[in-house]
Formats: structure tokens, C-alpha cells, sequence
């Protein structure tokens, strides 16, 4: 049986409050956000109001999580969303080699 579209499934854009409501994240925090990463882009209405789509919401989320969960910085959260974008956040030598000075520093307190 296919689910009931919502008022809420049928949105398109989101206010700035709403969103804030929604990831329970400060609307200047947001704000500061959409000038920091210049992939958000959020959409603005005839007043300037930023007006945000469900993918704005997605990359919201990953900014949250990269920032305040994952401790990166600023400039270190930029990165790896560029890294991602391009398939992958680390090249395949970079991970080996770090795997291996792991596996050399284990090796070494036995």
C-alpha cells in the first residue's frame, strides 16, 4: 500500500525557521553555514529570504555532522565534501600508507 503524501512531502522549499526547527540548529548558525560553503546555495525569494530544498537539507546535515560531530574544521570539512564529490575522501596510496605506519607502530610495541 503506497503512504499518504503529507503536506509536508509536497513541500518544496523550507524556510530558515524550519529548518532550524527541523536539525535543531541555529538559524545564524545557518546563515554563517550558507556563506562558508558555497555548494549550499539555498534558493532566495523576491525579498532574500533563503528558501531551502530538501537537498540543501542533505548537505545541512553532512555540514553538521562533519563539524560537530566529527570535529573537523571549517576549511577540513570543505575539503572532504569536495573529496566526496569526487569519489571518495581519500586517494587508495594515502589510506595503505597510513595503514602501514599503523601497522609499524603496533608491530613495534610488541
Amino acid at each position: 500500500m503506497a503512504k499518504e503524501l503529507t503536506k509536508d512531502d509536497l513541500k518544496l522549499y523550507y524556510s530558515i525557521g524550519e529548518v532550524s526547527e527541523l536539525l535543531g540548529i541555529n538559524a545564524t548558525k545557518i546563515r554563517y553555514w550558507d556563506k562558508e560553503f558555497t555548494h549550499l546555495k539555498p534558493n532566495k525569494n523576491s525579498r532574500g529570504d533563503r528558501r531551502f530544498t530538501k537537498e540543501n537539507i542533505k548537505q545541512l546535515r553532512q555540514i553538521d555532522n562533519l563539524l560537530n560531530h566529527r570535529k573537523f574544521t571549517i576549511e577540513g570539512a570543505r575539503q572532504e565534501i569536495a573529496a566526496q564529490k569526487k569519489g571518495g575522501s581519500e586517494d587508495k596510496d594515502a589510506v595503505v600508507s597510513r595503514l602501514l605506519r599503523v601497522r609499524r607502530r603496533l608491530e613495534g610495541m610488541l
